[in-house]
């Protein structure tokens, strides 16, 4: 029977790689004190599955191109969610790159002197670093400065296994300390208020005083009478009530500037004003700001805030506006319909893979990462598929549209495409892993290979934990997706992700220091592995 099942599937790539996402999603629903593996099951699954097929005499192997597929489709999702906010935030992310690199380089020499005093040969410590820091493009770096990527591929197989298992510890321990973030997005608050001043003021004053953390959506008159979305030229004036809609801080800013919190509330009463969240499905408007959108000269309506997956943001002037992302609008009940038209408001809007954006940004980043660059040693390196078109995902997310094509993808799909992708490659890297582990652990040098990849593990995650948190003052939801993207591993990412329901920080994190962990790790596996010709 089990021959059977083994010859089937060795027999049936098509086969085993649904099989391997199928039973290791069961095992990813198993928690242990609330804690589970999520996506991460797949691929320890796919090592065990695998090495069990091997001992029996049937080898189990999900093509590498497939795993290349899965590997980029994942890194392009990710770059283009990102995108927006990645670039906003990229000036503060000297500290925490620097950080990165300084803790990179420190395991890579630490590889090196404690491997040469267990008496390792450098291919050998060069293939354990790369295992380590579980990154296939500095293996095959390795292997080839050395002159010996066999020797180099023992070590990495060996040193994998708790290279992911070491760093998703780390994770587990920076999630744990979430609840003191400092970065976390203030919850979203609507507060009708009473204006009680000497002096009128105007909203443009009150808005900026107030910043961009708050909105106006409602004005009315006294307690009775008619209710509109104010506008800039609007004066607040005594015994007013407006609406303001924001995160708690900002929204207590208002009322200290304005009055004191009302007892009435201008939400209730939608014979004037109506408000309804409103799908962007119209692709002209993508990528413009809710400032360039100008609903409140068209419609005399206003944008209060913006839902993008699962997180509400707050619509100031210069936020710009994605597809599927739900707008909630408040306008007059009459032009409810006509605005509706003018977004969209289309299911379409959610789940539109955009083939023309897809194609070209992965197409476009597979070859920037097989592009070749010389290093000064005279060794030849490119930054891989994965590289590339997290790159190309991040600058086409930012963009947004070049002239009349949109270059971004749903929030939503994205979501799908960087889970399929993510999937894809786990199962190809865990039947991988699982083909060399029993030849690894057949030779006696295991012990040394296992000791040095775990000490260099845990100084990759214990140097990004301590410098993250206490130098760099990163909150624990993104120095999880820091911890994932510096090891280049996306199970790491997978369980942050499912730990913090698909919180962004952690997206951000990754997509922050991946594309130059990535660079740097293969020079180091490089470094390591040209020792063995002196």
């Amino acid at each position: 029977m089990l021959s059977t099942i083994f010859s089937t599937l060795a027999e049936n790539q098509v086969l085993l790689l649904f099989v391997l996402v199928g039973v290791g999603a069961l095992f990813a629903k198993v928690r242990v004190k609330n804690i589970s593996l999520g996506a991460a099951a797949v691929l320890f699954f796919a090592i065990a599955l695998t090495a069990w097929g091997l001992s029996m005499g049937y080898e189990l192997k999900v093509e590498h191109d497939l795993g290349v597929l899965g590997l980029a489709l994942f890194a392009f999702a990710i770059g283009i969610s990102s995108g927006p906010s990645f670039f906003q935030t990229l000036k503060s992310s000297v500290k925490p790159v620097l950080l990165m690199l300084l803790v990179v380089a420190t395991a890579a020499v630490s590889a090196g002197l404690i491997g040469r005093l267990l008496g390792m040969d450098w291919a050998l410590i060069a293939g354990t670093f790369a295992g380590a820091v579980t990154n296939t493009p500095a293996l095959s770096a390795a292997g080839q400065a050395s002159g010996d990527p066999a020797t180099a591929t023992v070590g990495y197989a060996i040193a994998y296994l708790f290279g992911v298992i070491g760093m998703l510890g780390w994770a587990m321990l920076a999630l744990s300390k979430r609840a003191s973030d400092t970065d976390a997005p203030s919850p979203i608050v609507n507060r009708t208020i009473r204006v009680d001043m000497e002096e009128p003021i105007t909203v443009t004053k009150a808005q900026k005083e107030i910043g961009t953390g708050a909105t106006f959506s409602r004005l009315r008159r006294g307690e009775v009478g008619p209710i509109w979305v104010p506008t800039d030229a609007d004066v607040l004036m005594n015994d007013d009530l407006v609406t303001v809609v924001g995160t708690s801080s900002a929204v207590d800013k208002a009322i200290a500037l304005l009055g004191h919190k009302s007892s009435h509330s201008l939400l209730a009463d939608r014979s004037f004003i109506d408000f309804r969240r409103i799908t962007l499905s119209n692709p002209k408007l993508a990528n413009m700001t809710v400032q360039e959108v100008n609903l409140e000269e068209k419609y005399d309506a206003t944008i209060s805030r913006i839902r993008r997956g699962d997180v509400d943001i707050i619509a100031h002037a210069n936020e710009p506006l994605q597809l599927g992302d739900r707008i909630r609008v408040i306008a007059p009940a009459t032009k409810m319909k006509e605005i509706s038209k003018f977004f969209g408001d289309s299911a379409h809007g959610l789940t539109n893979i955009n083939p023309f954006a897809l194609g070209l940004g992965m197409a476009l980043g597979v070859l920037i990462g097989e592009l070749e660059f010389l290093t000064p040693t005279g060794l030849k390196f490119s930054i891989g598929s994965a590289a590339g078109t997290l790159i190309v995902g991040l600058i086409m997310g930012k963009l947004g549209k070049v002239g009349n094509f949109i270059t971004t993808i749903p929030h939503a799909t994205c979501q799908v495409l960087s889970e399929l992708g993510l999937l894809i490659f786990l199962a190809y890297a865990g039947t991988t892993a699982g083909s060399q582990i029993l030849n690894a652990f057949t030779g006696g040098s295991w012990i040394k290979i296992f000791i040095l990849g775990a000490i260099v593990t845990m100084i990759m995650g214990a140097g990004l934990y301590f410098t993250m948190r206490y130098i760099g003052k990163v909150g624990g939801t993104r120095l999880s997706g820091i911890l994932a993207g510096t090891q280049t591993q996306p199970a790491v990412l997978a369980f942050s992700n499912d730990r913090t329901n698909f919180d962004p920080r952690v997206a951000l994190g990754y997509a922050m220091v991946y594309p130059v962990a990535m660079v740097v790790k293969i020079f180091c596996g490089q470094i390591l592995g040209s020792f063995a010709m002196f």
